[in-house]
């Protein structure tokens, strides 16, 4: 690592180029995996409003596999660094801020199929006559509903792999960042089984920090498409669809209470229709609802949903 990469400033122009091109490439798996088109939404940002930008929100509802799938490219700029990014850097309040993305969550209809959530990011405070800072996220995630060993040792090892290049310390550090920021406070339960997460990364510098966002995007496809090509085809009934409400639930809260994401999104102004895709389409809370001991129901909660080491 050279002074010169730690100072330089962000090229968004290669992370825009970057993040259309695999907005592009999930897109196109999913659809050759569905059978159906996403619908496309091109969105502009006036140039003279307190959030400009531009973006491409793709969207899936009611397809052949899936139920919901939502894949999101944006690229905004605004005057004020919201609250939710500033928490960790009290310092930068109130500068203004440049943010890129592509943030995806899919639905399968099928309960056998988990549910994933993906997102890679940069985002850049700026102030007059002063050096931006800048910082990664990212990661990915997922939660499943009638878990199998096989599929979750494959996500995690497919997770390892996109970091060990960097540093071996990276995906067990990435690991339990994953593990903490998906939990349900309220619930005392985690959404699902995990996977990586980071969030004001660096890497010391973009060069290594864009590397590594690369790494993470590259290996979303890898991580999650052996996963439901094995499950697409098992059967189901009532009863296996009732559980995937329930546990949509989950889902729902952790993204309205806790994620982030959805804050940022909600308190910089961005697009409501935009942020909330990720929202499932069919959910169901059941009061105080708890499984019978010995059923498939149960196994997620005694032996996926608890903190594990999967490779």
């Amino acid at each position: 690592m050279t002074a010169q990469d730690t100072a330089r400033a962000p090229d968004t122009a290669a992370v825009r180029t970057y993040l259309l091109g695999l907005q592009d490439r999930i897109v196109e798996t999913m659809e050759r995996l569905d059978g159906k088109r996403f619908f496309v939404d091109d969105w502009q940002r006036p140039a003279d409003g307190p959030l400009r930008g531009d973006g491409r929100t793709r969207v899936l509802d009611d397809g052949d596999f899936f139920e919901r799938g939502g894949v999101n490219f944006s690229h905004v700029i605004g005057d004020k660094l919201p609250a939710s990014a500033s928490a960790s850097r009290p310092e930068l309040a109130g500068r203004g801020f440049e943010a890129l993305g592509v943030s995806l969550v899919l639905h399968p209809r099928n309960p056998y199929c988990p549910t994933v959530h993906f997102n890679v990011r940069i985002l850049i405070a700026t102030a007059p006559g002063e050096l931006p800072a800048f910082w990664f996220g990212g990661g990915m995630d997922l939660t499943p509903y009638y878990a199998f060993e096989e599929d979750c040792k494959h996500f995690h090892q497919t997770c390892k792999d996109a970091l060990d290049p960097f540093d071996p310390t990276w995906y067990p550090r990435f690991k339990t960042w994953c593990d903490e920021y998906f939990y349900l406070k309220h619930r005392q339960e985690p959404r699902g089984i995990g996977g990586i997460f980071f969030d004001d990364f660096s890497g010391g510098g973009f060069d290594t920090g864009f590397a590594v966002m690369q790494s993470v995007g590259d290996a979303f496809l890898d991580a999650y498409i052996p996963i439901v090509e094995r499950r697409r085809g098992m059967p189901y009934g009532e009863r296996e669809r009732d559980f995937q409400a329930h546990r949509r639930g989950r889902y729902v809260e952790f993204n309205l209470v806790w994620d982030r994401g959805t804050h940022f999104g909600l308190q910089s102004g961005g697009r409501t229709e935009s942020i909330l895709m990720s929202m499932p389409p069919v959910v169901k809370w059941h009061y105080d609802w708890k499984p019978e001991p010995g059923t498939p129901e149960a196994k997620l909660y005694t032996d996926f949903l608890v903190r594990r080491e999967w490779v």
